[in-house]
């Protein structure tokens, strides 16, 4: 290609409110990662971008970029734990280190042709040296980023069909305010169009909660031209529910929309339900006060925290693990051990929350372009909080940055993006010996929190990883912010959602996530176990082996290949699974070592139907489990599971667990990956309005035949000489030592 002289433009950051600035000049003598799986710095990333322009501008005839994601490219799991000196199998030394390179890989667009490009690069001596530039398949988009999402606000404002129509229900420009979404499934749009869809409500004060005012007509953006292109209206119901249009099926682009939804305009509602106090004050006067009877509560710890941190690696209570900011994942943990009694056993080799639908129940199009993958199509990093000291976590707190890839190539910069505290966590064990003079003893649990809260749209996400002293892990999702939300007639009935308050429709909707668990349970090979909790076959009560009826035994069998390794959840048989090493076996039960997964309360069954547009693009969503070889190619294993390139994906990529899974390949005692669905359904309810109360959902890693016995024996008992009774009346503390006279933790 013939070079050109200058450098390609960029798009001007646009720094969102969740974020804190935006570096993009890299500073010279900036100190490189210290680990193999840091995420890259601001630095790092300014100087990435750089290197490509100046590639792009000598080697490409690319006259204009947008950059929107870039990563480290880790080295094979191998060398990282040779690095780290972690054994790979039980037993044995861990490897040789070897010397790796910094690497690294980028997605940008060029704005005058739309094409979407993926650079991988690798440092070398003392710059960032560009190994392959490809051009994307037609159609193929990387994720939206936020500073679309932010102008795609504005551009869709501007728009004079917008404000003519916004006009028609007496809402003026300025009024008008737009969450960006996915554009989900529209075929009516060719591939090579990058949209997004813009779903509208008014505001009518500055920090007015606009959610309380949706507007009727979703209006359909070019988001490479930041141009309106299309404009839809959903069709309405009359009072005996029929709709005003012959289908739910999308119209056709070239019919007028209004005329095509056969239906009156509505009015966006004006009565305001805001969640700011001085807001809520502002409307209902001297009736709302704040609570003035809920006393202080601190959380102190006067000799300082229990966690050791350099850099990303952080040890506490026999843990050490390495905690890194991920512009998709958000939150991603690696290489974790557990120091038993000497032995540095390897656990997980990485968790995240690797993708997560939330499809929508109302079927009048164009709501069920409403289902979007908020890690793979926006990026849970790119969209998390700069977390506020003493509000978001409370204690003595640790933060680690965030930073991603701006437009014009800066590094946005978060600069608490993730919260890293201990809590107390209520009992971790306890005995009384109830006859007298017997003894009690307890041990109260401490863990570690590592956490980040994301913002997406009206949506907030909570991500909780818990580390305990007995060796468990636990990741929490809790689910608040703001429901999404439409207009709806007066007398209009509701069979997909909830008037959560007049005329504004929550629709019904549901939350899957799929957390990615790469095992290395006492080393690299792994396998899965499944196990059924059944009545005693063919031994009915009465019988010689189970008179009394009473007996139940569990029925296990180990997953073998990848087209049996997607598998459902089971209530009845109280299913679980367990991850194990079969090369060792405990001292006792005669088991391998292992951690069992519990997600009983959290596995939900995608309720679209399986040939419909979700399920066509959220595979995952459709099992509750899925057990894959991980075969590490040039740049990693298996990572995103329904594909690398989500936005406008029509069908399940063949790079996603539905094509990984299909083949006949090993997974017993190998290296494996695990894809687990855990979500909620959602049935809103007027108290979730006009913010959502948090939901919770979780999912835990217990270890089951993994340590000789109860790992927690060793954690102090000591009583904790600031708590008193509540009320010095001479009454409530008669039992304060105890119900022996002795300590409540021990005697």
């Amino acid at each position: 290609m013939a070079p050109v002289a200058e450098i390609p433009q960029t798009t001007e950051a646009h720094v969102p409110a969740t974020a804190t600035g935006a570096l993009k000049t890299p500073r010279v003598g900036a100190t490189l990662a210290s680990h193999p799986l840091d995420p890259l710095s601001p630095d790092e990333i300014a100087a990435v971008s750089l290197a490509i322009r100046k590639y792009v501008a000598k080697e490409t005839t690319i006259k204009a970029v947008k950059f929107i994601t870039s990563s480290i490219i880790p080295p094979p799991k191998k060398d990282v734990l040779a690095i780290l000196g972690i054994p790979s199998e039980p037993g044995k030394a861990p490897g040789v280190p070897k010397e790796y390179s910094r690497r690294g890989e980028v997605d940008f667009i060029d704005l005058v042709t739309g094409d979407a490009h993926n650079v991988n690069l690798t440092f070398k001596g003392s710059e960032w040296i560009i190994d392959t530039i490809e051009q994307l398949p037609e159609g193929t988009q990387p994720q939206i980023s936020v500073e679309e999402l932010i102008a795609a606000e504005q551009a869709i404002r501007d728009d004079p069909r917008v404000q003519a129509l916004a006009k028609d229900v007496g809402i003026l420009p300025e009024q008008i305010h737009a969450d960006g979404w996915s554009i989900g499934y529209d075929d009516r749009f060719p591939k090579s169009v990058r949209v997004q869809q813009g779903l509208l409500f008014a505001r009518f004060s500055k920090h007015d909660n606009l959610y309380a005012h949706p507007m009727d007509f979703i209006p359909v953006l070019d988001s490479n031209s930041m141009k309106v292109i299309h404009v839809d209206f959903p069709p309405h119901r009359d009072a005996s529910s029929k709709l005003s249009t012959e289908s739910t099926a999308p119209p056709p682009i070239s019919e007028d929309p209004v005329t095509a939804s056969k239906r009156d305009r509505i009015a966006p509602p004006k009565e305001a339900f805001d969640f700011l106090p001085d807001l809520i004050a502002q409307k209902e006067g001297e009736s709302y006060k704040i609570r003035n009877d809920i006393k202080p509560l601190h959380v102190v710890q006067p000799e300082g925290v229990s966690f050791k941190i350099k850099g990303h690696e952080l040890e506490w209570q026999k843990w050490k693990m390495h905690i890194a900011f991920s512009h998709r994942e958000g939150i991603a943990i690696s290489t974790i051990t557990y120091n038993d009694n000497g032995e540095v056993r390897p656990i997980f080799y990485r968790l995240s929350l690797a993708e997560m639908v939330v499809p929508y129940a109302a079927p009048e199009f164009p709501h069920p372009r409403k289902f979007a993958f908020d890690a793979g199509e926006y990026g849970m990093g790119t969209m998390a909080n700069d977390l506020t000291l003493g509000c978001d976590c409370l204690g003595q707190i640790h933060y680690l940055p965030g930073a991603f890839i701006g437009h014009d190539g800066s590094a946005i910069q978060i600069k608490n993006a993730i919260c890293i505290h201990e809590e107390d966590a209520g009992l971790l064990w306890k005995h009384t010996d109830y006859r007298p003079g017997g003894r009690s003893q307890a041990a109260r649990s401490r863990r570690l929190v590592v956490s980040m809260c994301c913002t997406l749209a009206n949506y907030e996400y909570i991500w909780n990883y818990f580390f305990y002293q007995d060796g468990s892990i636990e990741f929490e999702i809790r689910l608040t912010g703001i429901l999404q939300v439409y207009v709806k007639n007066p007398t209009e009935p509701n069979p997909f959602g909830t008037t959560v308050a007049p005329q504004i429709n929550a629709h019904y909707h549901q939350h899957l996530f799929s957390l990615r668990v790469d095992p290395m349970v006492d080393g690299l090979n792994n396998s899965v176990i499944e196990s059924d909790v059944i009545p005693l076959p063919n031994a009915p009560t009465g019988s010689v082996e189970n008179f009394a009826g009473n007996a139940f035994i569990v029925q296990e069998k180990t997953l073998k290949v990848a087209n049996e390794g997607a598998r459902d959840f089971d209530y009845e048989l109280d299913r679980r699974w367990r991850i194990v090493n079969p090369a060792r076996t405990h001292y006792s039960s005669g088991a391998a070592p292992g951690y069992v997964i519990g997600m009983k309360g959290g596995a939900t069954k995608l309720l679209a139907r399986p040939d419909g547009w979700a399920a066509r693009r959220a595979a995952f969503a459709t099992k509750t489990l899925w057990v894959l070889p991980d075969k590490e190619g040039p740049n990693g294993g298996k990572v995103w599971p329904a594909g690398k390139y989500v936005p406008q994906t029509r069908e399940e990529p063949e790079d996603s667990v539905g094509g990984w899974s299909r083949g006949a390949e090993n997974i017993e005692n190998d290296d494996i990956l695990l894809f687990l669905t855990i979500g909620t359904t959602h049935i809103p309810r007027p108290e979730d309005w006009p913010v959502m109360p948090v939901d919770h959902l979780r999912v835990t890693f217990k270890p089951q035949s993994f340590f000789k016995m109860n790992p927690s024996l060793d954690v102090p008992t000591a009583k904790d000489p600031h708590s008193k009774a509540a009320f010095d009346d001479g009454v409530h503390d008669q039992h304060q030592n105890g119900a022996n006279g002795g300590t409540c933790c021990g005697n």
